[in-house]
């Protein structure tokens, strides 16, 4: 097993299934043939933390650590989780292996592209609450929200792509406003199910699922 090994938690399975299809189609193509990403992953019920979400609390905390120290007794270096969100949990337990950080990746990225305001998309509590804002603030990077109807749209969106009954018109309407808020400054997708269906062709558009995936091929090819 190589020495940079991933631990994936698997989660809700859209989003878990979205990781390991982009892990596996980044890495066949670094490497060709019919080579495929390895990982270990440790699947959980994800109903046992999904109504603990989306605040903190010592419930969560304990779940989440149960989970992480079993994923941790695998021969791995890193830990990948496929869910946004549960990172302000994460930050709050005690983890022995690497994490692959998605608002640490995406401040990285931020700070390359010298921007220095960001749009947020995300869950409608992600963008409302003060974890992202918060974090991205203290690192000199203004977060603006998209409008109240939007926000309630983009969450919409969420919904309905995690439930897989999304629509063509619904997706249309989604790119139309990621366009819409990318022209100003670049828009970071802070949700998974706001990966699945992102526009491809907008290089504003920063994706925190992307970059922990981009990472996690970078330092296992």
């Amino acid at each position: 097993m190589s020495k940079a090994a991933v631990g994936l938690l698997g989660l809700g399975s859209r989003s878990t299934l979205y990781y390991i299809k982009e892990l596996n189609r980044l890495y066949n193509q670094e490497k060709g043939g019919y080579s495929t990403f390895p990982f270990v992953m440790l699947n959980v019920d994800f109903d046992t933390i999904n109504p603990l979400l989306p605040n903190t609390s010592e419930a969560l905390d304990t779940v989440v650590k149960t989970f992480l120290d079993e994923l941790e007794k695998f021969a791995i270096t890193t830990i990948l989780i496929p869910n946004i969100t549960l990172h302000e949990t994460i930050d709050r337990i005690a983890i022995q292996k690497k994490i692959l950080h998605p608002l640490a990746l995406t401040v990285e990225k931020i700070i390359e592209q010298e921007w220095s305001t960001i749009v947020l998309f995300g869950s409608l509590h992600s963008m409302e609450s003060n974890y992202i804002s918060s974090y991205f603030n203290d690192k000199g990077i203004e977060v603006q929200l998209p409008s109240q109807e939007d926000r309630l749209f983009i969450d919409e969106v969420r919904k309905q792509t995690y439930t897989e009954t999304e629509t063509p018109d619904l997706i249309a309407s989604y790119h139309s406003i990621l366009n819409k808020y990318s022209k100003n400054s670049p828009v970071v997708l802070a949700c998974t199910e706001l990966s699945i269906f992102k526009l491809t062709d907008n290089y504003r558009i920063i994706d925190m699922a992307q970059l922990q995936i981009e990472q996690a091929v970078s330092q296992t090819v």
